[in-house]
Parts: C-alpha cells; sequence; structure tokens
C-alpha cells in the first residue's frame, strides 16, 4: 500500500517539482516505516506520479532540468572501473578519489536537490554488490559487521532548507512540522541498505561489532553550500589540527540549530537547488577493532632488553622480548601494528624465571581475528622454538577490560629476586644473618640516577617484605627479597650515592655491589594459567 495519504498530497507535489527525490519526499511527509523505502527506485517514482495523478487528475513529472553532468565512470550496472581498480592500503583503506565519482545508474533522471542522489543511486542492488566486494577482497575475517556512513555536510544545509519550505507550506495548512518529524537520511538509508549488506555478505549488521565497513560520499559541486554559515556563526567553525576542513557535519549542525530562519532564508534557496551530478564515493574504508593476546614470558638472557634500545636513534642491541614475541603476532594475526605492556619491567641484564612476567600484546588492524585454542597453543610453541633467549606460556585472546587487571593494584603485588652480591670487605656467615630477621622495611628511593632521563624527580616509599641469605664466600652472598612491586633493587643493594635509605650497604656497613639479579616470580595472578 502506497504510504502516503491525501494530507501529504500538497507537500509531496511541491517536493517533486521542486526537484526533491521520491524517499526524501517520504522522509519529509514522516513516513517511518522501512518497507516504501526500500522498493526499486523507478518504481517508487511511478507509484508517485500515480498517487498524484489520482489525487489532482493530473501527471506531476519532474521539473525539467539541465541533462546531468557526464560522470568519468562507466555506468554502475556495467561495472564501476573506479572501484575495481581500487587499491588497499596497509590501513586497510579502499580509495577511489583518483578515479573521481561513481557513475549513477539512475543517470536519465535528475539528482535529487536534497539527498543529491544518494537515495537515488547508492542504495541500490548494484551499488551493494560492488561494495561487497571490495570489503571480501579486503582480506579482513569477520562475522558480522558496523556500517558507517559518512554523508557531506552540505547535505544537512539542503535537509534544513526543504524542511523550512515544507514547515512554511504546512503553516499555510495551520499544521507544524518539526525538525524531528521527519526522517533522517542516515536513518533511511539504513533502512534500505543494512537487510542488502547483510545479505550480500552473509553476516548480520551489528553496532557492536569490531569490523567496521565505513563509505565516505563527497559532492564538490554543492561544496560551498555551508559557507555562508561562518559568516553568521564563526565561532561554530574553528580550525582543529586532526580536521582537513572546519565544515565538518557538526559544525554545520551546531550553526544551523544556532541560525534564525530569516537569516538562513536570506542566504539559501529554499528549496535548495538542483545538481547537476550526484554524489562521489571518495573512500571505502575496512577496519578491525584491535585484538588483545595476553601471557606470561621468561627471559634467560642477560643481554636482551624488554623493549628496542635505542639511544640517540642508534639501536644498541639487535632484538627485544617485544619482538621476540610480536613479530609472530603480527604474521598471524595479520596485524598492522602493535602495542605491548606489561606488568613491571626488568633491566637488559636482568632474568625474569619462576612462572614469568604477565605481558599483553595490542594487536591494531588486524585481518584475521578467530583462533581455536589449538592453533594458539601452536603459536605459542612456535615463538618457544625461535629462540633460547625468551619462553612464553599460558598464551590466551584476552579482551581490552581484562587487561586493566594486569594493572591494578600493581605497586601493592609482590615481587621476589634473587640477587648476588659483592662486598668490599670479607664477611661471614654471620655478618649477614641479621637481614633474615628484618621484615617490611620501610625504605625511600630518590628517583634512580639511572632512569633519571625517563622518569620523574620523586621520592617513593617502598616495602622490603622479607629477605634471606645464603653465604657464598667471604666476598659475596646470595639475597633472597620479597619486595613490594616498582621497588629497585639494584638501589637497594648499593644506595645510589645514598638517594636510597636505607640500603644494604648502610645496613652492613660495607660497600657492596650487585652482580647479577633475577626476578624470581611476579605476584600477578593473571592472565588464568592455562593447562599445558
Amino acid at each position: 500500500m502506497f504510504p502516503l495519504t491525501v494530507e501529504n498530497k500538497h507537500v509531496a507535489q511541491l517536493l517533486l517539482s521542486t526537484g526533491t527525490c521520491p524517499r526524501c519526499i517520504f522522509r519529509f511527509c514522516g513516513v517511518d516505516f522501512h518497507a516504501p523505502y526500500k522498493l526499486p527506485y523507478k518504481e517508487l517514482l511511478s507509484e508517485l506520479q500515480k498517487f498524484l495523478e489520482t489525487a489532482k487528475d493530473e501527471l506531476i513529472s519532474e521539473v525539467p532540468n539541465p541533462p546531468p553532468k557526464k560522470i568519468r565512470l562507466q555506468e554502475l550496472e556495467d561495472g564501476i572501473d573506479g572501484m575495481d581498480n581500487l587499491s588497499q592500503n596497509g590501513e586497510g583503506k579502499i580509495s577511489i578519489i583518483e578515479d573521481g565519482s561513481i557513475a549513477s545508474k539512475n543517470s536519465n533522471l535528475n539528482v535529487c536537490n536534497v539527498c543529491l542522489g544518494i537515495l537515488q543511486d547508492f542504495c541500490e542492488k548494484e551499488f551493494i554488490k560492488k561494495v561487497c566486494q571490495k570489503v571480501e577482497a579486503s582480506g579482513f575475517e569477520f562475522t558480522n559487521l558496523v556500517l558507517s556512513i559518512s554523508f557531506p555536510p552540505q547535505l544537512s544545509v539542503r535537509e534544513h532548507a526543504a524542511w523550512l519550505l515544507v514547515k512554511q507550506e504546512m503553516g499555510k495548512q495551520s499544521l507544524s512540522l518539526e525538525r524531528n518529524d521527519t526522517v533522517q537520511l542516515k536513518e533511511a538509508y539504513k533502512w534500505i541498505t543494512h537487510p542488502l549488506f547483510s545479505e550480500e555478505l552473509g553476516v548480520p549488521i551489528d553496532g557492536k561489532s569490531l569490523f567496521e565497513v565505513s563509505v565516505v560520499f563527497a559532492h564538490p559541486e554543492t561544496v560551498e553550500d555551508c559557507h555562508f554559515l561562518r559568516a553568521i556563526c564563526p565561532d561554530c567553525f574553528k580550525p582543529a589540527k586532526n580536521k582537513q576542513s572546519v565544515f565538518t557535519r557538526m559544525a554545520v549542525m551546531k550553526a544551523l540549530n544556532k541560525i534564525k530562519e530569516e537569516d538562513f532564508r536570506k542566504q539559501f534557496p529554499c528549496p535548495p537547488n538542483s545538481p547537476k551530478a550526484v554524489c562521489s564515493v571518495v573512500e571505502i574504508e575496512c577496519a578491525h577493532g584491535a585484538v588483545f593476546v595476553a601471557g606470561r614470558y621468561n627471559k634467560y638472557s642477560r643481554n636482551l632488553p624488554q623493549t628496542p634500545w635505542i639511544i640517540d636513534g642508534e639501536r644498541k642491541l639487535d632484538s627485544s622480548v617485544e619482538e621476540l614475541i610480536s613479530d609472530h603476532l603480527l604474521t598471524v594475526f595479520k596485524a598492522e601494528s602493535f602495542n605491548f605492556s606489561s606488568s613491571g619491567r626488568e633491566d637488559v641484564d636482568v632474568r625474569t624465571l619462576g612462572n614469568g612476567r604477565p605481558f599483553a600484546i595490542e594487536l591494531v588492524n588486524p585481518h584475521r581475528v578467530h583462533f581455536t585454542s589449538q592453533e594458539i597453543k601452536e603459536l605459542q610453541q612456535k615463538i618457544n622454538n625461535s629462540s633460547n633467549k625468551i619462553q612464553v606460556r599460558d598464551l590466551q585472546l584476552v579482551t581490552r577490560e581484562a587487561i586493566g587487571h594486569m594493572k591494578e593494584g600493581e605497586e601493592e603485588k609482590t615481587k621476589t629476586y634473587s640477587a648476588l652480591i659483592w662486598t668490599n670487605k670479607a664477611i661471614q656467615r654471620k655478618d649477614i644473618e641479621f637481614l633474615d630477621d628484618i621484615k617490611d622495611l620501610k625504605i625511600d628511593q630518590k628517583t634512580p640516577l639511572r632512569v633519571l632521563h625517563r622518569r620523574p624527580l620523586a621520592v617513593r616509599t617502598r616495602i622490603i617484605h622479607s629477605m634471606e641469605t645464603h653465604y657464598v664466600d667471604e666476598h659475596h652472598f646470595r639475597l633472597y627479597l620479597k619486595t613490594q612491586a616498582g621497588t629497585y633493587i639494584k638501589e637497594f643493594v648499593h644506595g645510589d650515592f645514598g638517594r636510597t635509605k636505607p640500603n644494604i650497604c648502610s645496613l652492613m656497613d660495607v660497600t657492596a655491589d650487585i652482580l647479577e639479579l633475577d626476578v624470581e616470580s611476579v605476584d600477578v595472578d593473571w592472565p588464568p594459567a592455562l593447562d599445558d
């Protein structure tokens, strides 16, 4: 059943005669159910003309306009050459800026003066199919998707002009039309295209999906439609570093909400003029939200930093814990980049033993995201077989929220260390036994000199929960410490020129230094341990 009623005929007649397409006429007549919008465009136009002919005893046809500008690409039904030549860059982006606009399937029809062809050409099955072909060729793995559509900001100006026109005409009939009484263009577009995209790709459209397909439209012919707003509402159009133009959709909407109706009418035609060409698609981008992999690592080398060691632009060592793990993940997940984080860090010459140190890696824009537990186990084994400097355990996929558990209360957690200590004075077993009896020793640590270039100067209070000594010889002993996380162990031993108080030197009244240091355990119960 045709959705318009006799009450709508005057507005429908007016809009059609001024160059508005049937779907936009439905929007301004408040048709808020989906089915009518989904009918093929030519069928809609025919039905609308019949409705008006019946209501008015005359056929209303579209106002004569100059013929549409010749589109540079072949018509959509013959294949979209510009889209077929799209190239995908490292960001999963498909761009058709170079080839210009997409051809109009309905190029024999006048271009809508409100939606600029969006609801005429770009919600038909042929266009949807071409977009889906590019999505499938992008190489992303997905089971659902979110569709993001970006319209030119001048569409908001044209919609405002059309609304003012309809509002004025309805006012003559003592009827009112609020802005939210009309159906938004983006809503109508979603009603039509979501089922088509879902059917073509075989997956549901889900607003919470991590996989996003974004389509960006532009209309160079009418790009200056917004410019008058800047003179009237300059506060709405402030330059931003990350924006190419001040005329963003949000800025335009803000200005339209501020401008007086009479001022708008003086500056912009109501109804808006009919354009010669339809919109062009300037960008189709596929992107997947980050996925997160966590685990625990052991480090067995005393010549391996946790992250790449670069000083003054020069790399000091060939590899790092971060790279030995993430290089494999980047390859398997087909991700663009990564971010590495861990529960604390050890120095380049410190080993991490025991159950290892918890870590998490954010994989940015991964093309592959679905793995079985067996595949993850095989990936872990591949990492472990590739180097004798590190080993990984409990490798698993986690959520972004779960990573917070790794950092929660980090300074309240404890860590256990083993240190080989040298003293300048000869010592006997009895000289170190008293350290075993010290419990919960509070120390004040001024930021160590060796990290002052990357950490702010501060005094931090830390707790040495317990110590246990093993005598080696008259100049060496091994010290096992359980400490609050964040304690600088090396400085607790040698004192850092008095910047850590008290320290082993002051407690024993000797000069002492640390020869070897191992992290024996990091007492963070995350991620969950997995069965081997």
